[in-house]
């Protein structure tokens, strides 16, 4: 009996002992495959939680684009007016994001605008470059208006243009400040505003300067070639918010409003009492409150 047992106890050991080296060679060529493969699932979910994250409280913003974030026509004619600016405005009236982000008081001293009136995505590259000396914990770009509001529709800019000129800036930008954060506004809807003043004389007049003629051009014309210009404009800046969502996409520091400009509908006590074209200080109020929404998210616009 005893010798029985003995072996019995003998045979289970060499068993034991072969599963557990069975084991430990599992384990071995799981940990050489992970080597290989460059490590499991679970470490690159941690890679990717020690990346770089967006931080809701910036400390200092810089603004690049063009006649809008300038405040142009908000204040009087023809004129920029960037105390009103909704991006670095100090105006108590617009309350602008960068002072609700750092407060009245840090607005002069920790914000910089650098947008220019009348600029298209090709000035993007230079704007963002002197931004960059600052090393801003935000920069806010608007731009691509302009590259829509051309003499005629046939000379709006392209859209691949569009795209390459964007990726240039923003490359540029990281290699100047790899850590400053991004906020993309989309371009407005330049149909609705034509629908918002298009039925006042008075406004038909100032239109006829010059301004945004892809768009405004012959404000009342029904004819089939004016209303297929008017949509194809339209068509080009759904475009170009496509190209601007995209391309921010691909660096995650870099964070598009979701269309939220382009859907807001601003209403004519909105816009510029001079030119009924370019937002008014109660329309730059509306998009410095959608910036601020945007930036202090938790998690980007779906």
């Amino acid at each position: 009996m005893r010798t029985t047992a003995t072996r019995r106890r003998a045979r289970t050991t060499r068993r034991l002992s072969l599963a557990g080296a069975g084991t430990a060679a599992a384990l071995l060529a799981g940990l050489l495959t992970g080597c290989q493969s460059g490590g499991s699932d679970t470490e690159g979910e941690r890679g990717a939680q020690a990346g770089p994250r967006w931080n809701t409280a910036p400390a200092s913003i810089a603004a690049v684009g063009d006649s809008i974030t300038r405040g142009f026509d908000a204040c009087s004619v023809l004129a920029d007016c960037p105390e009103v600016s909704w991006a670095t405005g100090n105006d108590p009236a617009v309350h602008s994001l960068a002072a609700r982000l750092l407060g009245e008081a840090q607005v002069p001293a920790r914000s910089w605008n650098y947008a220019v009136t009348g600029s298209r995505m090709a000035d993007l590259a230079g704007q963002l470059a002197s931004a960059a000396e600052h090393r801003p914990d935000l920069v806010t770009v608007m731009v691509g208006s302009n590259d829509a509001c051309r003499p005629t529709a046939s000379s709006m800019t392209p859209v691949a243009e569009f795209r390459a000129g964007f990726e240039k800036a923003l490359t540029s930008l990281r290699a100047a400040s790899p850590t400053s954060q991004v906020y993309v506004s989309s371009v407005p809807d330049l149909q609705r505003l034509w629908e918002q003043g298009k039925d006042a004389p008075m406004v038909r007049q100032i239109w006829r300067l010059g301004i945004c003629q892809s768009m405004l051009a012959d404000p009342l014309s029904a004819a089939a070639g004016a209303t297929a210009r008017r949509e194809q404009v339209r068509a080009r800046v759904v475009e170009y918010n496509e190209v601007l969502r995209e391309v921010c996409a691909k660096d995650r520091l870099c964070r598009y409003d979701g269309g939220a400009v382009f859907q807001y509908p601003f209403a004519a006590d909105q816009l510029s009492h001079w030119d009924w074209f370019h937002p008014g200080k109660d329309g730059q109020a509306r998009l410095a409150e959608l910036a601020h929404r945007q930036v202090t998210a938790a998690e980007p616009p779906r």
